[in-house]
């Protein structure tokens, strides 16, 4: 099938979240969190469709209500613990062609990321644009500590440098480290199909800011995150 000029977004969203109990729905700042990555979306007026890829008909019927579409149900083996972005990603793409409609560029954007901003979902659009020998552009931000003085604990609860080697090495003589910032992923429809690799040479890193960051995975992190969002909203720093 032809691709046609099409930029679809792609959030994943399962219902069957273990450590934060029904995540994707839950209330962040007043509605649920799923809907702050819909409102980024829509708001970034890249879309030609935003596709919310769950199995829950729960968040299906909110994720319609606030303005994305869920055209197909993803299957119980692609919502499991083990299923990957990559293959729902894949899965959302091929069920899109199947109806008739393939896009030549698609983004995922995680259902949990209401600090998410569309000034820089638009920067990726378009550094992924400007260089098409690439496969993929997705959200990266620094360490704020260089990764090689990290330290683990021993089976006894001692503290012990993970890498022995940089024990002796100052922190401002070693090379800087980035993260993925777990925001969007955007790529080429042909890329996402290839199964080219997401973390390699053919990706496009979108700098974050570190205060713009956080990974919701844990009750702990959605008290940061509330908190981050809270602070930037009272200092202008987030687009309404």
């Amino acid at each position: 099938m032809d691709e046609v000029n099409e930029v679809v977004a792609i959030i994943p969203a399962r219902g069957g979240s273990k450590r934060i109990v029904g995540k994707n729905l839950k209330s962040f700042k007043g509605v649920p969190i799923i809907a702050w990555s819909i409102r980024a979306a829509l708001g970034s007026g890249l879309f030609d469709r935003i596709v919310v890829s769950t199995d829950d008909e729960d968040i299906a019927e909110v994720a319609r209500a606030h303005g994305a579409e869920v055209p197909f149900m993803r299957p119980a083996e692609l919502a499991d613990d083990h299923a990957t972005t990559a293959a729902v990603v894949v899965h959302a793409l091929q069920a899109l062609a199947a109806s008739g409609r393939r896009p030549h560029f698609a983004c995922c954007i995680y259902a949990t990321a209401p600090l998410l901003q569309r000034r820089y979902l638009r920067q990726g659009f378009e550094q992924l644009q400007a260089q098409p020998e690439k496969s993929f552009a997705f959200s990266v931000c620094s360490f704020g500590f260089p990764v090689q003085r990290a330290l683990a604990l021993t089976v006894d609860g001692a503290l012990t440098p993970l890498y022995p080697q940089y024990r002796e090495t100052r922190s401002q003589d070693l090379p800087p480290a980035y993260q993925d910032a777990g925001q969007f992923y955007w790529g080429r429809t042909s890329a996402w199909l290839a199964g080219d690799t997401l973390y390699s040479a053919q990706s496009l890193p979108v700098m974050l800011p570190r205060h713009l960051v956080q990974d919701i995975d844990s009750e702990e992190d959605w008290v940061r995150a509330e908190h981050l969002h809270s602070a930037l909203l009272a200092g202008g720093e987030l687009e309404p």
